[in-house]
């Protein structure tokens, strides 16, 4: 078969889908774009289709060679999956959808889940554009969830495939952003102003809060703040790890100057509710949905906030001075809606403790919302849950918020199996999720402490632990935070250790053998003891309450996409990968083998696969 004649075939079949709007070698803008690599050398955009459930890529290398982008995990790049491609120096490409199945060696999929929408090669660049979907058949292909995903990209500097860690990268991206900024309305009138230290000498510690107290805008009317974005000196950026601000009460009576948070003076820890939050780690800046603003200049709103910036100096290098801050911008055209933040989790000083050596250990802060009404001093409308931030430090591994309501779960809120401590940001929720007045909220938290051979304790240093999670909200009202503990009498009573009050019972976990038998112990006594909740306003008001921890559905799987394009239930009783039955090559078969390349990038790989099965042409 000739060319020509292929190629007439596959526009004929492919002529349908064309009109439909699918476009084969499609050069539609990709809204989303990261460098994956220090020196810039290797340029991601993506984008991604939530309804059908297809991600794109494109990947662009600085090379001649081959290139590759997958997903990987946090231990070990063995599993991981790699579609890999490149122009030959005749012209041909080649694509491939492959894994790991050591730290170096390249295997191919049986099933090829990757459908090529490009691939080219400049005197500068190679350039591999490819969609697949979320959840493949194929066992050999990591999902793409609303999780945090750990990008694995490599290259080469000619066509052989061979991995070299000189080359491989990985890179923790949030991939399926809901909201890009290019969606959202800048108003005409926007006003900048920046809240930042002046020229504060970084301790040689490496652990800093260092916190101080700044007047917001003064403005004749009401306005919103409707964007954040963190402002870092350049070359202090490594020792920023992020920066919060929180608002103050009116009825607060602040301190002066610049102190540690959580140190002798527990002036400079007031202010309790999160309204801005800011990361190195972010690509820029956090803008609210178009209906919702932070609220300034009308006698209800905060006039002072509290600006924490946590510094961490690993490397305790003496004199160096910052002014990083959080950069505001607003406008006097209203949103529709006041935002609120409202903190969920462990409370973390004095109770909580993770065991060392623990492969898995889980943490659990209980809100009850009862008593949010009574509070809030006016009733307290329905919220509207539309963006989240996670919080743990370096043993962390995964967080999520459930809601229950009437004593039955309702819905997780938000999660992240996956979690890194150094890609913090908000994220956007697919939908606005409505809370009640009675509902619970739990928290739970997921770490691991292989690398430690001591107890690690709750508290601000890196090398404490904390489990916050943070629920950015609709309409706003005064309650800051709502977080739990458990009897930690009843943990050491549990882990067979006597003592009288909360102090003895956190002093007697230093006396526990750290066995997996007593880790597990542990976790279960601390998800069974009885939580002890504590709610807190803007105004620094104080009430307990108590409870008991719920159990948690866990979110099933959803249906995977075969590389035929339907859909697989995992109740199904369907092989893990979708895969064709091989077929013998002809010997008439070379010339048209010659074409395929070609026909694939043109046409693409699954029209190309379909029409080879009818002319029993194998690859």
């Amino acid at each position: 078969m000739t060319c020509a004649l292929l190629f007439r075939l596959l526009l004929l079949m492919t002529l349908p889908a064309l009109f439909q709007g699918k476009r084969f070698g499609s050069t539609s803008r990709l809204r989303y774009s990261r460098f994956l690599d220090p020196s810039n050398v290797i340029f991601l955009r993506w984008d991604f289709d939530l309804e059908a459930e297809i991600i794109t890529f494109e990947l662009q290398v600085r090379t001649a060679g081959w290139v590759g982008l997958g997903v990987t995990n946090r231990y070990t790049r063995v599993g991981s999956d790699l579609v890999v491609g490149g122009v030959l120096p005749d012209g041909n490409v080649y694509f491939s959808d492959q894994h790991l199945v050591d730290e170096d060696t390249l295997e191919e999929d049986g099933s090829q889940d990757a459908e090529l929408q490009g691939l080219t090669e400049d005197a500068v660049y190679t350039t591999m554009r490819f969609s697949r979907p979320f959840r493949s058949c194929d066992a050999h292909d990591q999902d793409i969830t609303s999780d945090t995903i750990r990008v694995l990209a490599a290259y080469g500097l000619d066509d052989t495939l061979k991995l070299d860690r000189d080359r491989t990268f990985v890179k923790s991206i949030f991939l399926l952003q809901i909201v890009h900024p290019d969606d959202l309305d800048v108003p005409e009138d926007t006003i900048i102003h920046d809240l930042e230290l002046t020229d504060f000498l970084i301790p040689e510690d490496d652990t800093t809060y260092a916190c101080t107290f700044l007047p917001l805008p003064i403005v004749s009317k009401k306005h919103h703040i409707f964007k954040f974005e963190p402002k870092l000196l350049k070359h202090n950026e490594t020792m920023v790890h992020h920066i919060l601000v929180y608002a103050c009460g009116n009825a607060s009576v602040l301190p002066t100057g610049i102190s540690d948070c959580y140190g002798a003076d527990p002036a400079f820890s007031l202010c309790s509710q999160a309204t801005g939050i800011g990361h190195k780690t972010w690509a820029g800046s956090y803008q609210f949905p178009d209906d919702v603003g932070v609220s300034i200049g009308t006698p209800l709103d905060p006039q002072w906030i509290r600006l924490e910036i946590h510094y961490s100096n690993f490397h305790n290098v003496p004199g160096v001075y910052d002014s990083s801050g959080i950069r505001l911008y607003y406008t006097a055209k209203l949103r529709k809606y006041d935002m609120g933040v409202l903190q969920l989790g462990f409370f973390t000083f004095p109770i909580h403790f993770i065991p060392p050596g623990a492969e898995s250990f889980l943490s659990y802060g209980l809100c009850k919302t009862e008593k949010f009404e009574e509070m809030n001093g006016v009733p307290v409308p329905d919220i509207q849950v539309y963006g989240y931030l996670l919080h743990t430090h370096l043993a962390g591994r995964a967080l999520q918020a459930v809601q229950y309501r009437n004593g039955t779960q309702l819905r997780i809120i938000c999660k992240d199996d996956f979690y890194d401590f150094n890609l913090q940001e908000t994220r956007d929720l697919p939908y606005r999720m409505e809370i009640k007045q009675g509902d619970e909220l739990l928290v739970e938290c997921h770490y691991q402490t292989l690398d430690r051979d001591s107890l690690t304790f709750g508290g601000p240093s890196t090398i404490n632990e904390m489990c916050l999670i943070f629920l950015f909200y609709y309409p706003r009202n005064n309650i800051s935070s709502c977080m739990g503990y458990p009897d930690i009498i009843h943990v050491a009573h549990e882990l067979g250790e006597e003592v009288s009050d909360s102090m003895e019972g956190m002093m007697a976990m230093n006396n526990v053998e750290w066995t997996p038998e007593n880790i597990k112990k542990a976790e279960k006594a601390c998800k069974e003891a009885q939580q002890t909740v504590i709610i807190k306003t803007i105004d620094e008001v104080v009430e307990n309450t108590t409870g008991w921890i719920p159990e948690i559905i866990r979110a099933p799987r959803g249906p995977c996409l075969e590389s035929s394009g339907g859909k697989v239930e995992p109740q199904d009783k369907t092989p893990a990968g979708f895969r064709a039955a091989p077929i013998a090559l002809s010997g008439s078969s070379t010339a048209t083998l010659r074409c395929l390349p070609l026909a694939a990038l043109l046409f693409g790989q699954g029209a190309l696969s379909w029409l080879l099965a009818i002319l029993q042409v194998g690859v």
